[in-house]
């Protein structure tokens, strides 16, 4: 926190916080994974510059050097001994004058790490999961900003999740302010129809997921073709395999949405799914590139 190492059980903010009454803040999601030279943090570069970006669209001045937060990574993984874990980053507006102008309130940053398995389960990542259309759109890009991973945006995530869980499904995917397809809670969404996949553009207000960079360019060394386009609803529940991306989530298939059977994962899902996690786990050369090595050993 703020550059020091603190036990988890201190780190504590003043109820004053800024980012907790206004939602000032913004994140990263990253993992870092087990692999044959040791823990690796995939695209680690990628997830900085997008922190910064983020500060810079809420005019936050980031307090630490993006070289500072990895280093600082690097050795709170290796201080905790995790093999593979859940990173993160947190820049935020802290305690000063309570309003809505945040300029004078000081801009802090934390780094926590804890293991975190699959955030849709494991059974989900095999076998699919069922999802339903939120009645809740995803925020206009007239009012806020998609592009930035912002603390406060959660909040239209929260009642989509909320509602999607309450009506017996494990996600909600969101349309856009123009009836798209825009994304899940917290993932990218893909589509495969008659062999091409398909994505929601940048223009649909999505997060520009470092996941769905990834997907897209694997995806393509696979020999599929994928395109960035609109999605109407209806195109979604009636394609031939679905698939959502996230850090968090990885790469976990639909089998249901709205009640409707897709069906089991399905072969460019299965195929795209098992280099992505090689990928991840450092096993696949031509991906070394995305892979961040943690250069001080583990304790475990």
């Amino acid at each position: 926190m703020n550059g020091e190492f603190v036990a988890w059980e201190d780190a504590k903010v003043h109820v004053l916080t800024h980012a907790l009454h206004y939602g000032t803040g913004v994140f990263e999601g990253v993992r870092a994974y087990e692999t044959d030279r040791g823990p690796a943090i995939f695209r680690h570069d990628d997830h900085l510059d997008r922190l910064e970006a983020s500060a810079k669209l809420f005019y936050m001045d980031m307090p630490f050097s993006k070289e500072q937060l990895r280093a600082a990574t690097h050795e709170l993984i290796a201080r905790n001994g995790l093999r593979s874990c859940y990173i993160r980053p947190l820049v935020y507006r802290g305690h000063g004058p309570m309003g809505l102008d945040p300029e004078d309130n000081p801009v802090e940053a934390m780094i926590a790490v804890w293991e975190w398995g699959a955030y849709l389960g494991e059974e989900g990542k095999q076998n699919g999961i069922r999802a339903k259309v939120s009645s809740w759109r995803r925020i206009s890009p007239d009012s806020l900003v998609p592009h930035a991973k912002a603390s406060g945006q959660y909040l239209n995530s929260v009642l989509a999740k909320i509602e999607s869980r309450r009506g017996g499904y494990e996600e909600a995917i969101l349309l856009d302010d123009h009836g798209h397809v825009c994304e899940g809670t917290g993932e990218n969404v893909f589509m495969v129809k008659d062999g091409v996949l398909a994505t929601p553009p940048q223009t649909a207000s999505i997060l520009n997921g470092i996941s769905r960079a990834s997907i897209m360019e694997i995806a393509r060394d696979l020999g599929h073709t994928v395109i960035e386009r609109d999605i109407a609803r209806a195109e979604l529940t009636l394609a031939d395999e679905v698939f959502l991306v996230g850090t968090a989530a990885e790469l976990t298939p639909v089998r249901e949405i709205d009640d409707i059977a897709i069906g089991k994962p399905g072969e460019v899902t299965k195929g795209i799914q098992t280099l992505y996690d090689e990928a991840l786990h450092g096993r696949d050369e031509r991906y070394a590139k995305w892979l961040d090595l943690v250069p001080v050993p583990s304790k475990a």
